[in-house]
């Protein structure tokens, strides 16, 4: 598969086998001819390069095909405007006769209700563990069978709400408590990846108590250390590295949690490549709860707002991760990651080819690229309410497909204006 730079697209010009966008949506079929509004799509998408197994092959003037060409088979999904959804992109005749079409200050996400039995179960997991995590900071004496409340209590609502406590993740609608809301989004995805990679029961709550204690270290941390902005002197460091050490005897003197939960907090910091810390192990000498816990922690890192960033696209995320090339991660455990999340994960928000603004709902293990989704608002700029928008199938729905993540600011920003 070759790849072409956008910038080297000419329109009118026709390729022998059809041409690609991140690997299997179709830009243009073969004989077709690659249109200005073509081109002009994957710049406002942002789409950098294309793919195809074929040619370039004559074309006629004007990006014609040579007579006897078949031009029924051009892909001709509806005009997209760069300009998103705003009041210009509605005439006022259109107004005057449909009088469901809305500027971009009439759309807005989902919101979460507080009174859903998954949202509040989400809530009391982090505020629990964040008294755990106050406990753990003043030295008080304290049991694991707390904890072991948390990691039974959590790993039964994943399976149970899967889909909305990955929304909650990525949606970031709890403020405060973050030390206990960063350990329990990394459990929540810890949880999935062993149950992916169809660990046996015993073992995923190893994962999830690991996941929920693999950074208390970090609260006997001097607090000038641990909320520094900007560059840390190399014995600066050297002492937050050493959390690791923290976090395993906390688990395993003062909570007596056995070696297997050890090891997870010990080595989740290790690297595939043997470049982690604090042992340099390397590959599968580095435990698998560990490799799991590893994954989770860097995709919660990087969707979570920080003091110093703000937060990553779930997409963008999930691209960084897929760019890792056996550096820091297992590559198993990324694959796992991947099919029990989508490219797109669940609570994304994306724009259709056909300027449709939708949320992903459901991922298709077999189909990361091809999500389902319910339509926010359509591409005449309708926006719908409460999750009335129509549930679409892309794995069904093959002239559809995901053009490119709009990060959720976007919208505010329109909205606001």
């Amino acid at each position: 598969m070759k790849k072409i730079l956008v910038t080297d697209l000419k329109e009118g010009v026709v390729f022998s086998e059809p041409v690609y966008i991140e690997g299997n949506n179709i830009l243009v079929p073969a004989g077709a001819a690659v249109r200005k509004k073509d081109i002009a799509r994957l710049h406002a998408w942002g789409i950098e390069v294309v793919e195809t197994e074929g040619e370039p092959v004559e074309t006629g003037q004007n990006g014609k095909k040579p007579s006897g060409g078949d031009d029924s088979k051009t892909y001709d999904p509806a005009d997209f405007s760069p300009a998103g959804f705003t009041p210009s992109d509605i005439s006022p005749a259109d107004q005057a006769t449909d009088s469901r079409k809305k500027p971009a200050s009439m759309i807005s996400l989902p919101e979460v209700q507080e009174n859903k039995g998954a949202y509040r179960s989400y809530l009391d997991l982090i505020e629990r563990l964040d008294e755990v995590c106050g406990n753990i900071a003043s030295g008080a004496a304290m049991e694991a069978r707390s904890i072991d409340n948390i990691s039974g209590r959590l790993l039964q609502s994943v399976r149970e709400e899967r889909n909305s406590f990955i929304g909650y993740i990525l949606g970031g609608e709890i403020k405060g408590h973050e030390m206990a809301k960063s350990l329990v989004n990394s459990a929540i995805l810890s949880a999935l990846i062993a149950m992916e990679l169809k660990m046996p029961n015993h073992k995923i709550l190893q994962v999830v108590t690991g996941a929920l204690l693999h950074d208390v270290g970090m609260l006997r941390m001097p607090k000038e250390i641990v909320e520094k902005r900007g560059g840390l002197s190399e014995s600066e460091l050297q002492h937050i590295q050493s959390h690791t050490l923290y976090t395993y005897k906390i688990v395993t003197k003062e909570l007596l949690y056995p070696e297997e939960v050890g090891l997870i907090v010990l080595q989740h910091h290790e690297r595939w490549d043997g470049e982690g810390y604090p042992r340099r192990f390397s590959g599968t000498a580095i435990d698998l709860g560990a490799r799991i816990v590893s994954v989770a922690d860097a995709f919660e890192a990087m969707v979570s707002k920080k003091p110093y960033r703000n937060s990553m696209m779930g997409y963008q995320a999930m691209k960084n991760l897929l760019s890792d090339n056996l550096r820091r991660f297992d590559p198993d455990v990324i694959k796992a990651f991947i099919q029990t999340m989508g490219i797109y994960p669940i609570g994304s928000i994306i724009l259709l080819n056909s300027g449709a603004l939708a949320r992903v709902i459901d991922v298709q293990p077999t189909a990361p690229l091809r999500p389902t989704i319910r339509i926010l608002a359509d591409e005449f700029g309708n926006a719908y309410k409460n999750d009335s928008g129509d549930m679409i199938d892309l794995l069904t729905e093959k002239s559809l497909f995901i053009a490119r993540a709009v990060d959720p600011k976007e919208i505010a920003e329109k909205n606001v204006k």
